[in-house]
């Protein structure tokens, strides 16, 4: 299948095309129909997922194995609540092996010590690998996350690759400055890596947040503790293998699976941790943070929660408007820090673009994620099936009008309806909570000034989108907005050269594009003196 860019595809993906996704697997039963949400029932009977479980122990220098404790916890499939596998459940003596490894694979082993351009070569031909397995990861990643296949295969796992080859290509273009000083002496900077790193990463996108942190620190020269979501721990165990297939030395990428008040904590408050990156909610990024500094004040990016605004203009072609707003919200069943989660329309546009995205949540096809034609599957777990239900009822109680959705859908599963609320104050509860779900919340407006008062009211500021045809107006917007990224007629167009990050309480740092190498790097100035210097 040729790779295709995430933000190209994202651009294009208001209409997932439903013929294009290769679903192989077989159905359990005689429900062949997609239903969409309106008719209040799910298919019950979902597709056998294309693949096998094979990796379910944890990484410790190059080598699968048992937790300490001999535990293992389940991870279920939201689609039927059902455990998929039992996987390793690491804790504090896990993450001391893994760091003790990752120690000494940076202190004497061969991986900081290798040229630039080594590194580079292993970072590639792990891309290559990576890009032969599409289908399988693409497969393992809806099992065990819900979002739909064709998500995984045709946009994240080729983005996965291509993030890979992007810091692979940044590896052996790391280097200092030399600087002119006012005396006789010669000055230079070394970027070096940083150390050991410890990496915790979500469950929303398991496979893009692995690429996001392991890529700049594996081009740096660092060695890696990463903790994966007790939620979704077998994408990352896969392709850790497929590293050392690539000619990974051992002990350079550990892997821990298990939960964030054991390992978590374990990995954050580590004495022998260098660097700390953290992608998850704003309340465990304050423990992190605080976990971190009371150790031994290690470094920390973190990318945090968001309720991001999307504005509307009142020049905005409303057909396009309402389809990119859609998109906004309801991509990856809402589960995303940047959904555009605040949708700001100028009120002379306002009933229309009501009405007309009641109707297009209505159409939403939600059902079983391996099923061709599947915009939205089901969240990830039920503890985030019942808060985003609880968001629901509080829309109801502060009275915001509910136009459409509300409810769970089906019997099975952790399967939300599309639910679009109109007449939504900045006071409610679902205007200022990242509700991380299926809920569009849709608010009115008069002009420019009180909405860019308006949006930036919140404690978040990760991302805001723009949609008007005016180039002043866009202007005013974008550089009004306090917000790490603003997308101007488009929305979620991601791509491994542009950073990403927060303002406010949605984080710390960048990721991504060249920002994200300073994470993992340490800056060291060496003076020499100059004898008899020809010049200075």
């Amino acid at each position: 299948m040729a790779t295709r860019r995430l933000s190209s595809l994202l651009s294009r993906s208001l209409h997932f095309p439903s013929a294009s996704a290769p679903l192989a697997g077989r159905s359990n039963g005689v429900a062949r129909h997609i239903n969409r949400f309106s008719t209040a029932a799910a298919v019950e009977e979902v597709t056998t997922p294309p693949v096998q479980v094979s990796f379910t122990k944890l990484l410790i220098n190059g080598q699968f194995v048992d937790s300490a404790s001999g535990k293992t916890f389940p991870t279920l499939d939201p689609r039927t609540e059902e455990v998929i596998a039992n996987v390793a459940e690491g804790d504090a003596e896990d993450i001391n092996r893994a760091v003790a490894a990752a120690r000494k694979a940076f202190d004497e082993g061969p991986w900081p010590k290798m040229s630039a351009y080594e590194r580079s070569k292993i970072m590639f031909k792990f891309a290559d690998l990576v890009e032969k397995h599409n289908d399988e990861l693409a497969a393992l990643e809806t099992w065990d996350n819900g979002k739909p296949y064709l998500q995984a295969a045709q946009a994240e796992v080729p983005s996965f690759v291509r993030l890979f080859r992007y810091y692979a290509g940044w590896a052996d273009k790391i280097h200092g400055l030399t600087v002119p000083a006012d005396g006789p002496h010669h000055v230079q900077t070394l970027h070096e890596p940083i150390g050991v790193a410890g990496q915790i990463i979500p469950w929303n996108f398991p496979l893009l947040m692995f690429a996001w942190k392991v890529g700049p620190a594996l081009a740096c020269g660092n060695t890696i503790v990463l903790k994966t979501a007790e939620q979704t721990p077998l994408t990352a165990l896969y392709v850790a293998n497929l590293f050392h297939e690539a000619g990974l030395p051992p002990g350079v990428l550990n892997i821990v699976s298990g939960f964030g008040p054991t390992a978590g904590a374990a990995l954050a408050s580590h004495m022998d941790v260098d660097k700390l990156a953290f992608t998850g909610s704003t309340e465990t990024g304050k423990t992190v943070l605080e976990l971190a500094a009371k150790s031994n004040l290690k470094p920390v990016t973190l990318e945090l929660g968001g309720k991001s605004p999307f504005i509307i203009c009142e020049d905005a072609d409303i057909d396009h408007a309402v389809e990119l707003a859609h998109f906004a919200l309801f991509f990856n069943q809402g589960q995303c820090c940047c959904a555009g989660s605040r949708t700001y329309v100028h009120e002379r546009v306002y009933d229309e673009f009501i009405e007309k995205a009641k109707t297009r949540a209505m159409r939403r096809v939600v059902g079983d994620p391996f099923k061709k034609g599947v915009e939205q599957g089901p969240q990830i777990d039920s503890e985030q099936f019942q808060k985003i239900l609880r968001y629901i009822r509080s829309g109801r109680d502060s009275s915001a009008t509910l136009e459409c959705g509300g409810d769970r859908f089906g019997s099975k599963g952790y399967f939300i309806q599309p639910t679009v609320f109109s007449n939504v104050k900045e006071d409610m509860l679902i205007a200022q909570d990242e509700i991380f779900g299926p809920v569009q919340c849709v608010f009115k407006f008069k002009d420019i000034g009180e909405v860019i008062k308006r949006a930036n009211n919140t404690r978040y500021g990760l991302a805001a989108g723009v949609f008007t045809k005016n180039i002043d107006t866009a202007n005013t917007l974008t550089r009004g907005l306090r917000a790490g990224t603003v997308w101007v007629n488009c929305y979620d167009v991601f791509d491994a050269g542009i950073p990403f990050g927060g303002y406010k309480m949605s984080g710390m740092g960048r990721e991504k594009g060249i920002y994200s190498l300073s994470n993992y790097l340490q800056v060291k100035a060496v003076v020499t003196p100059l004898k008899n210097p020809a010049w200075i």
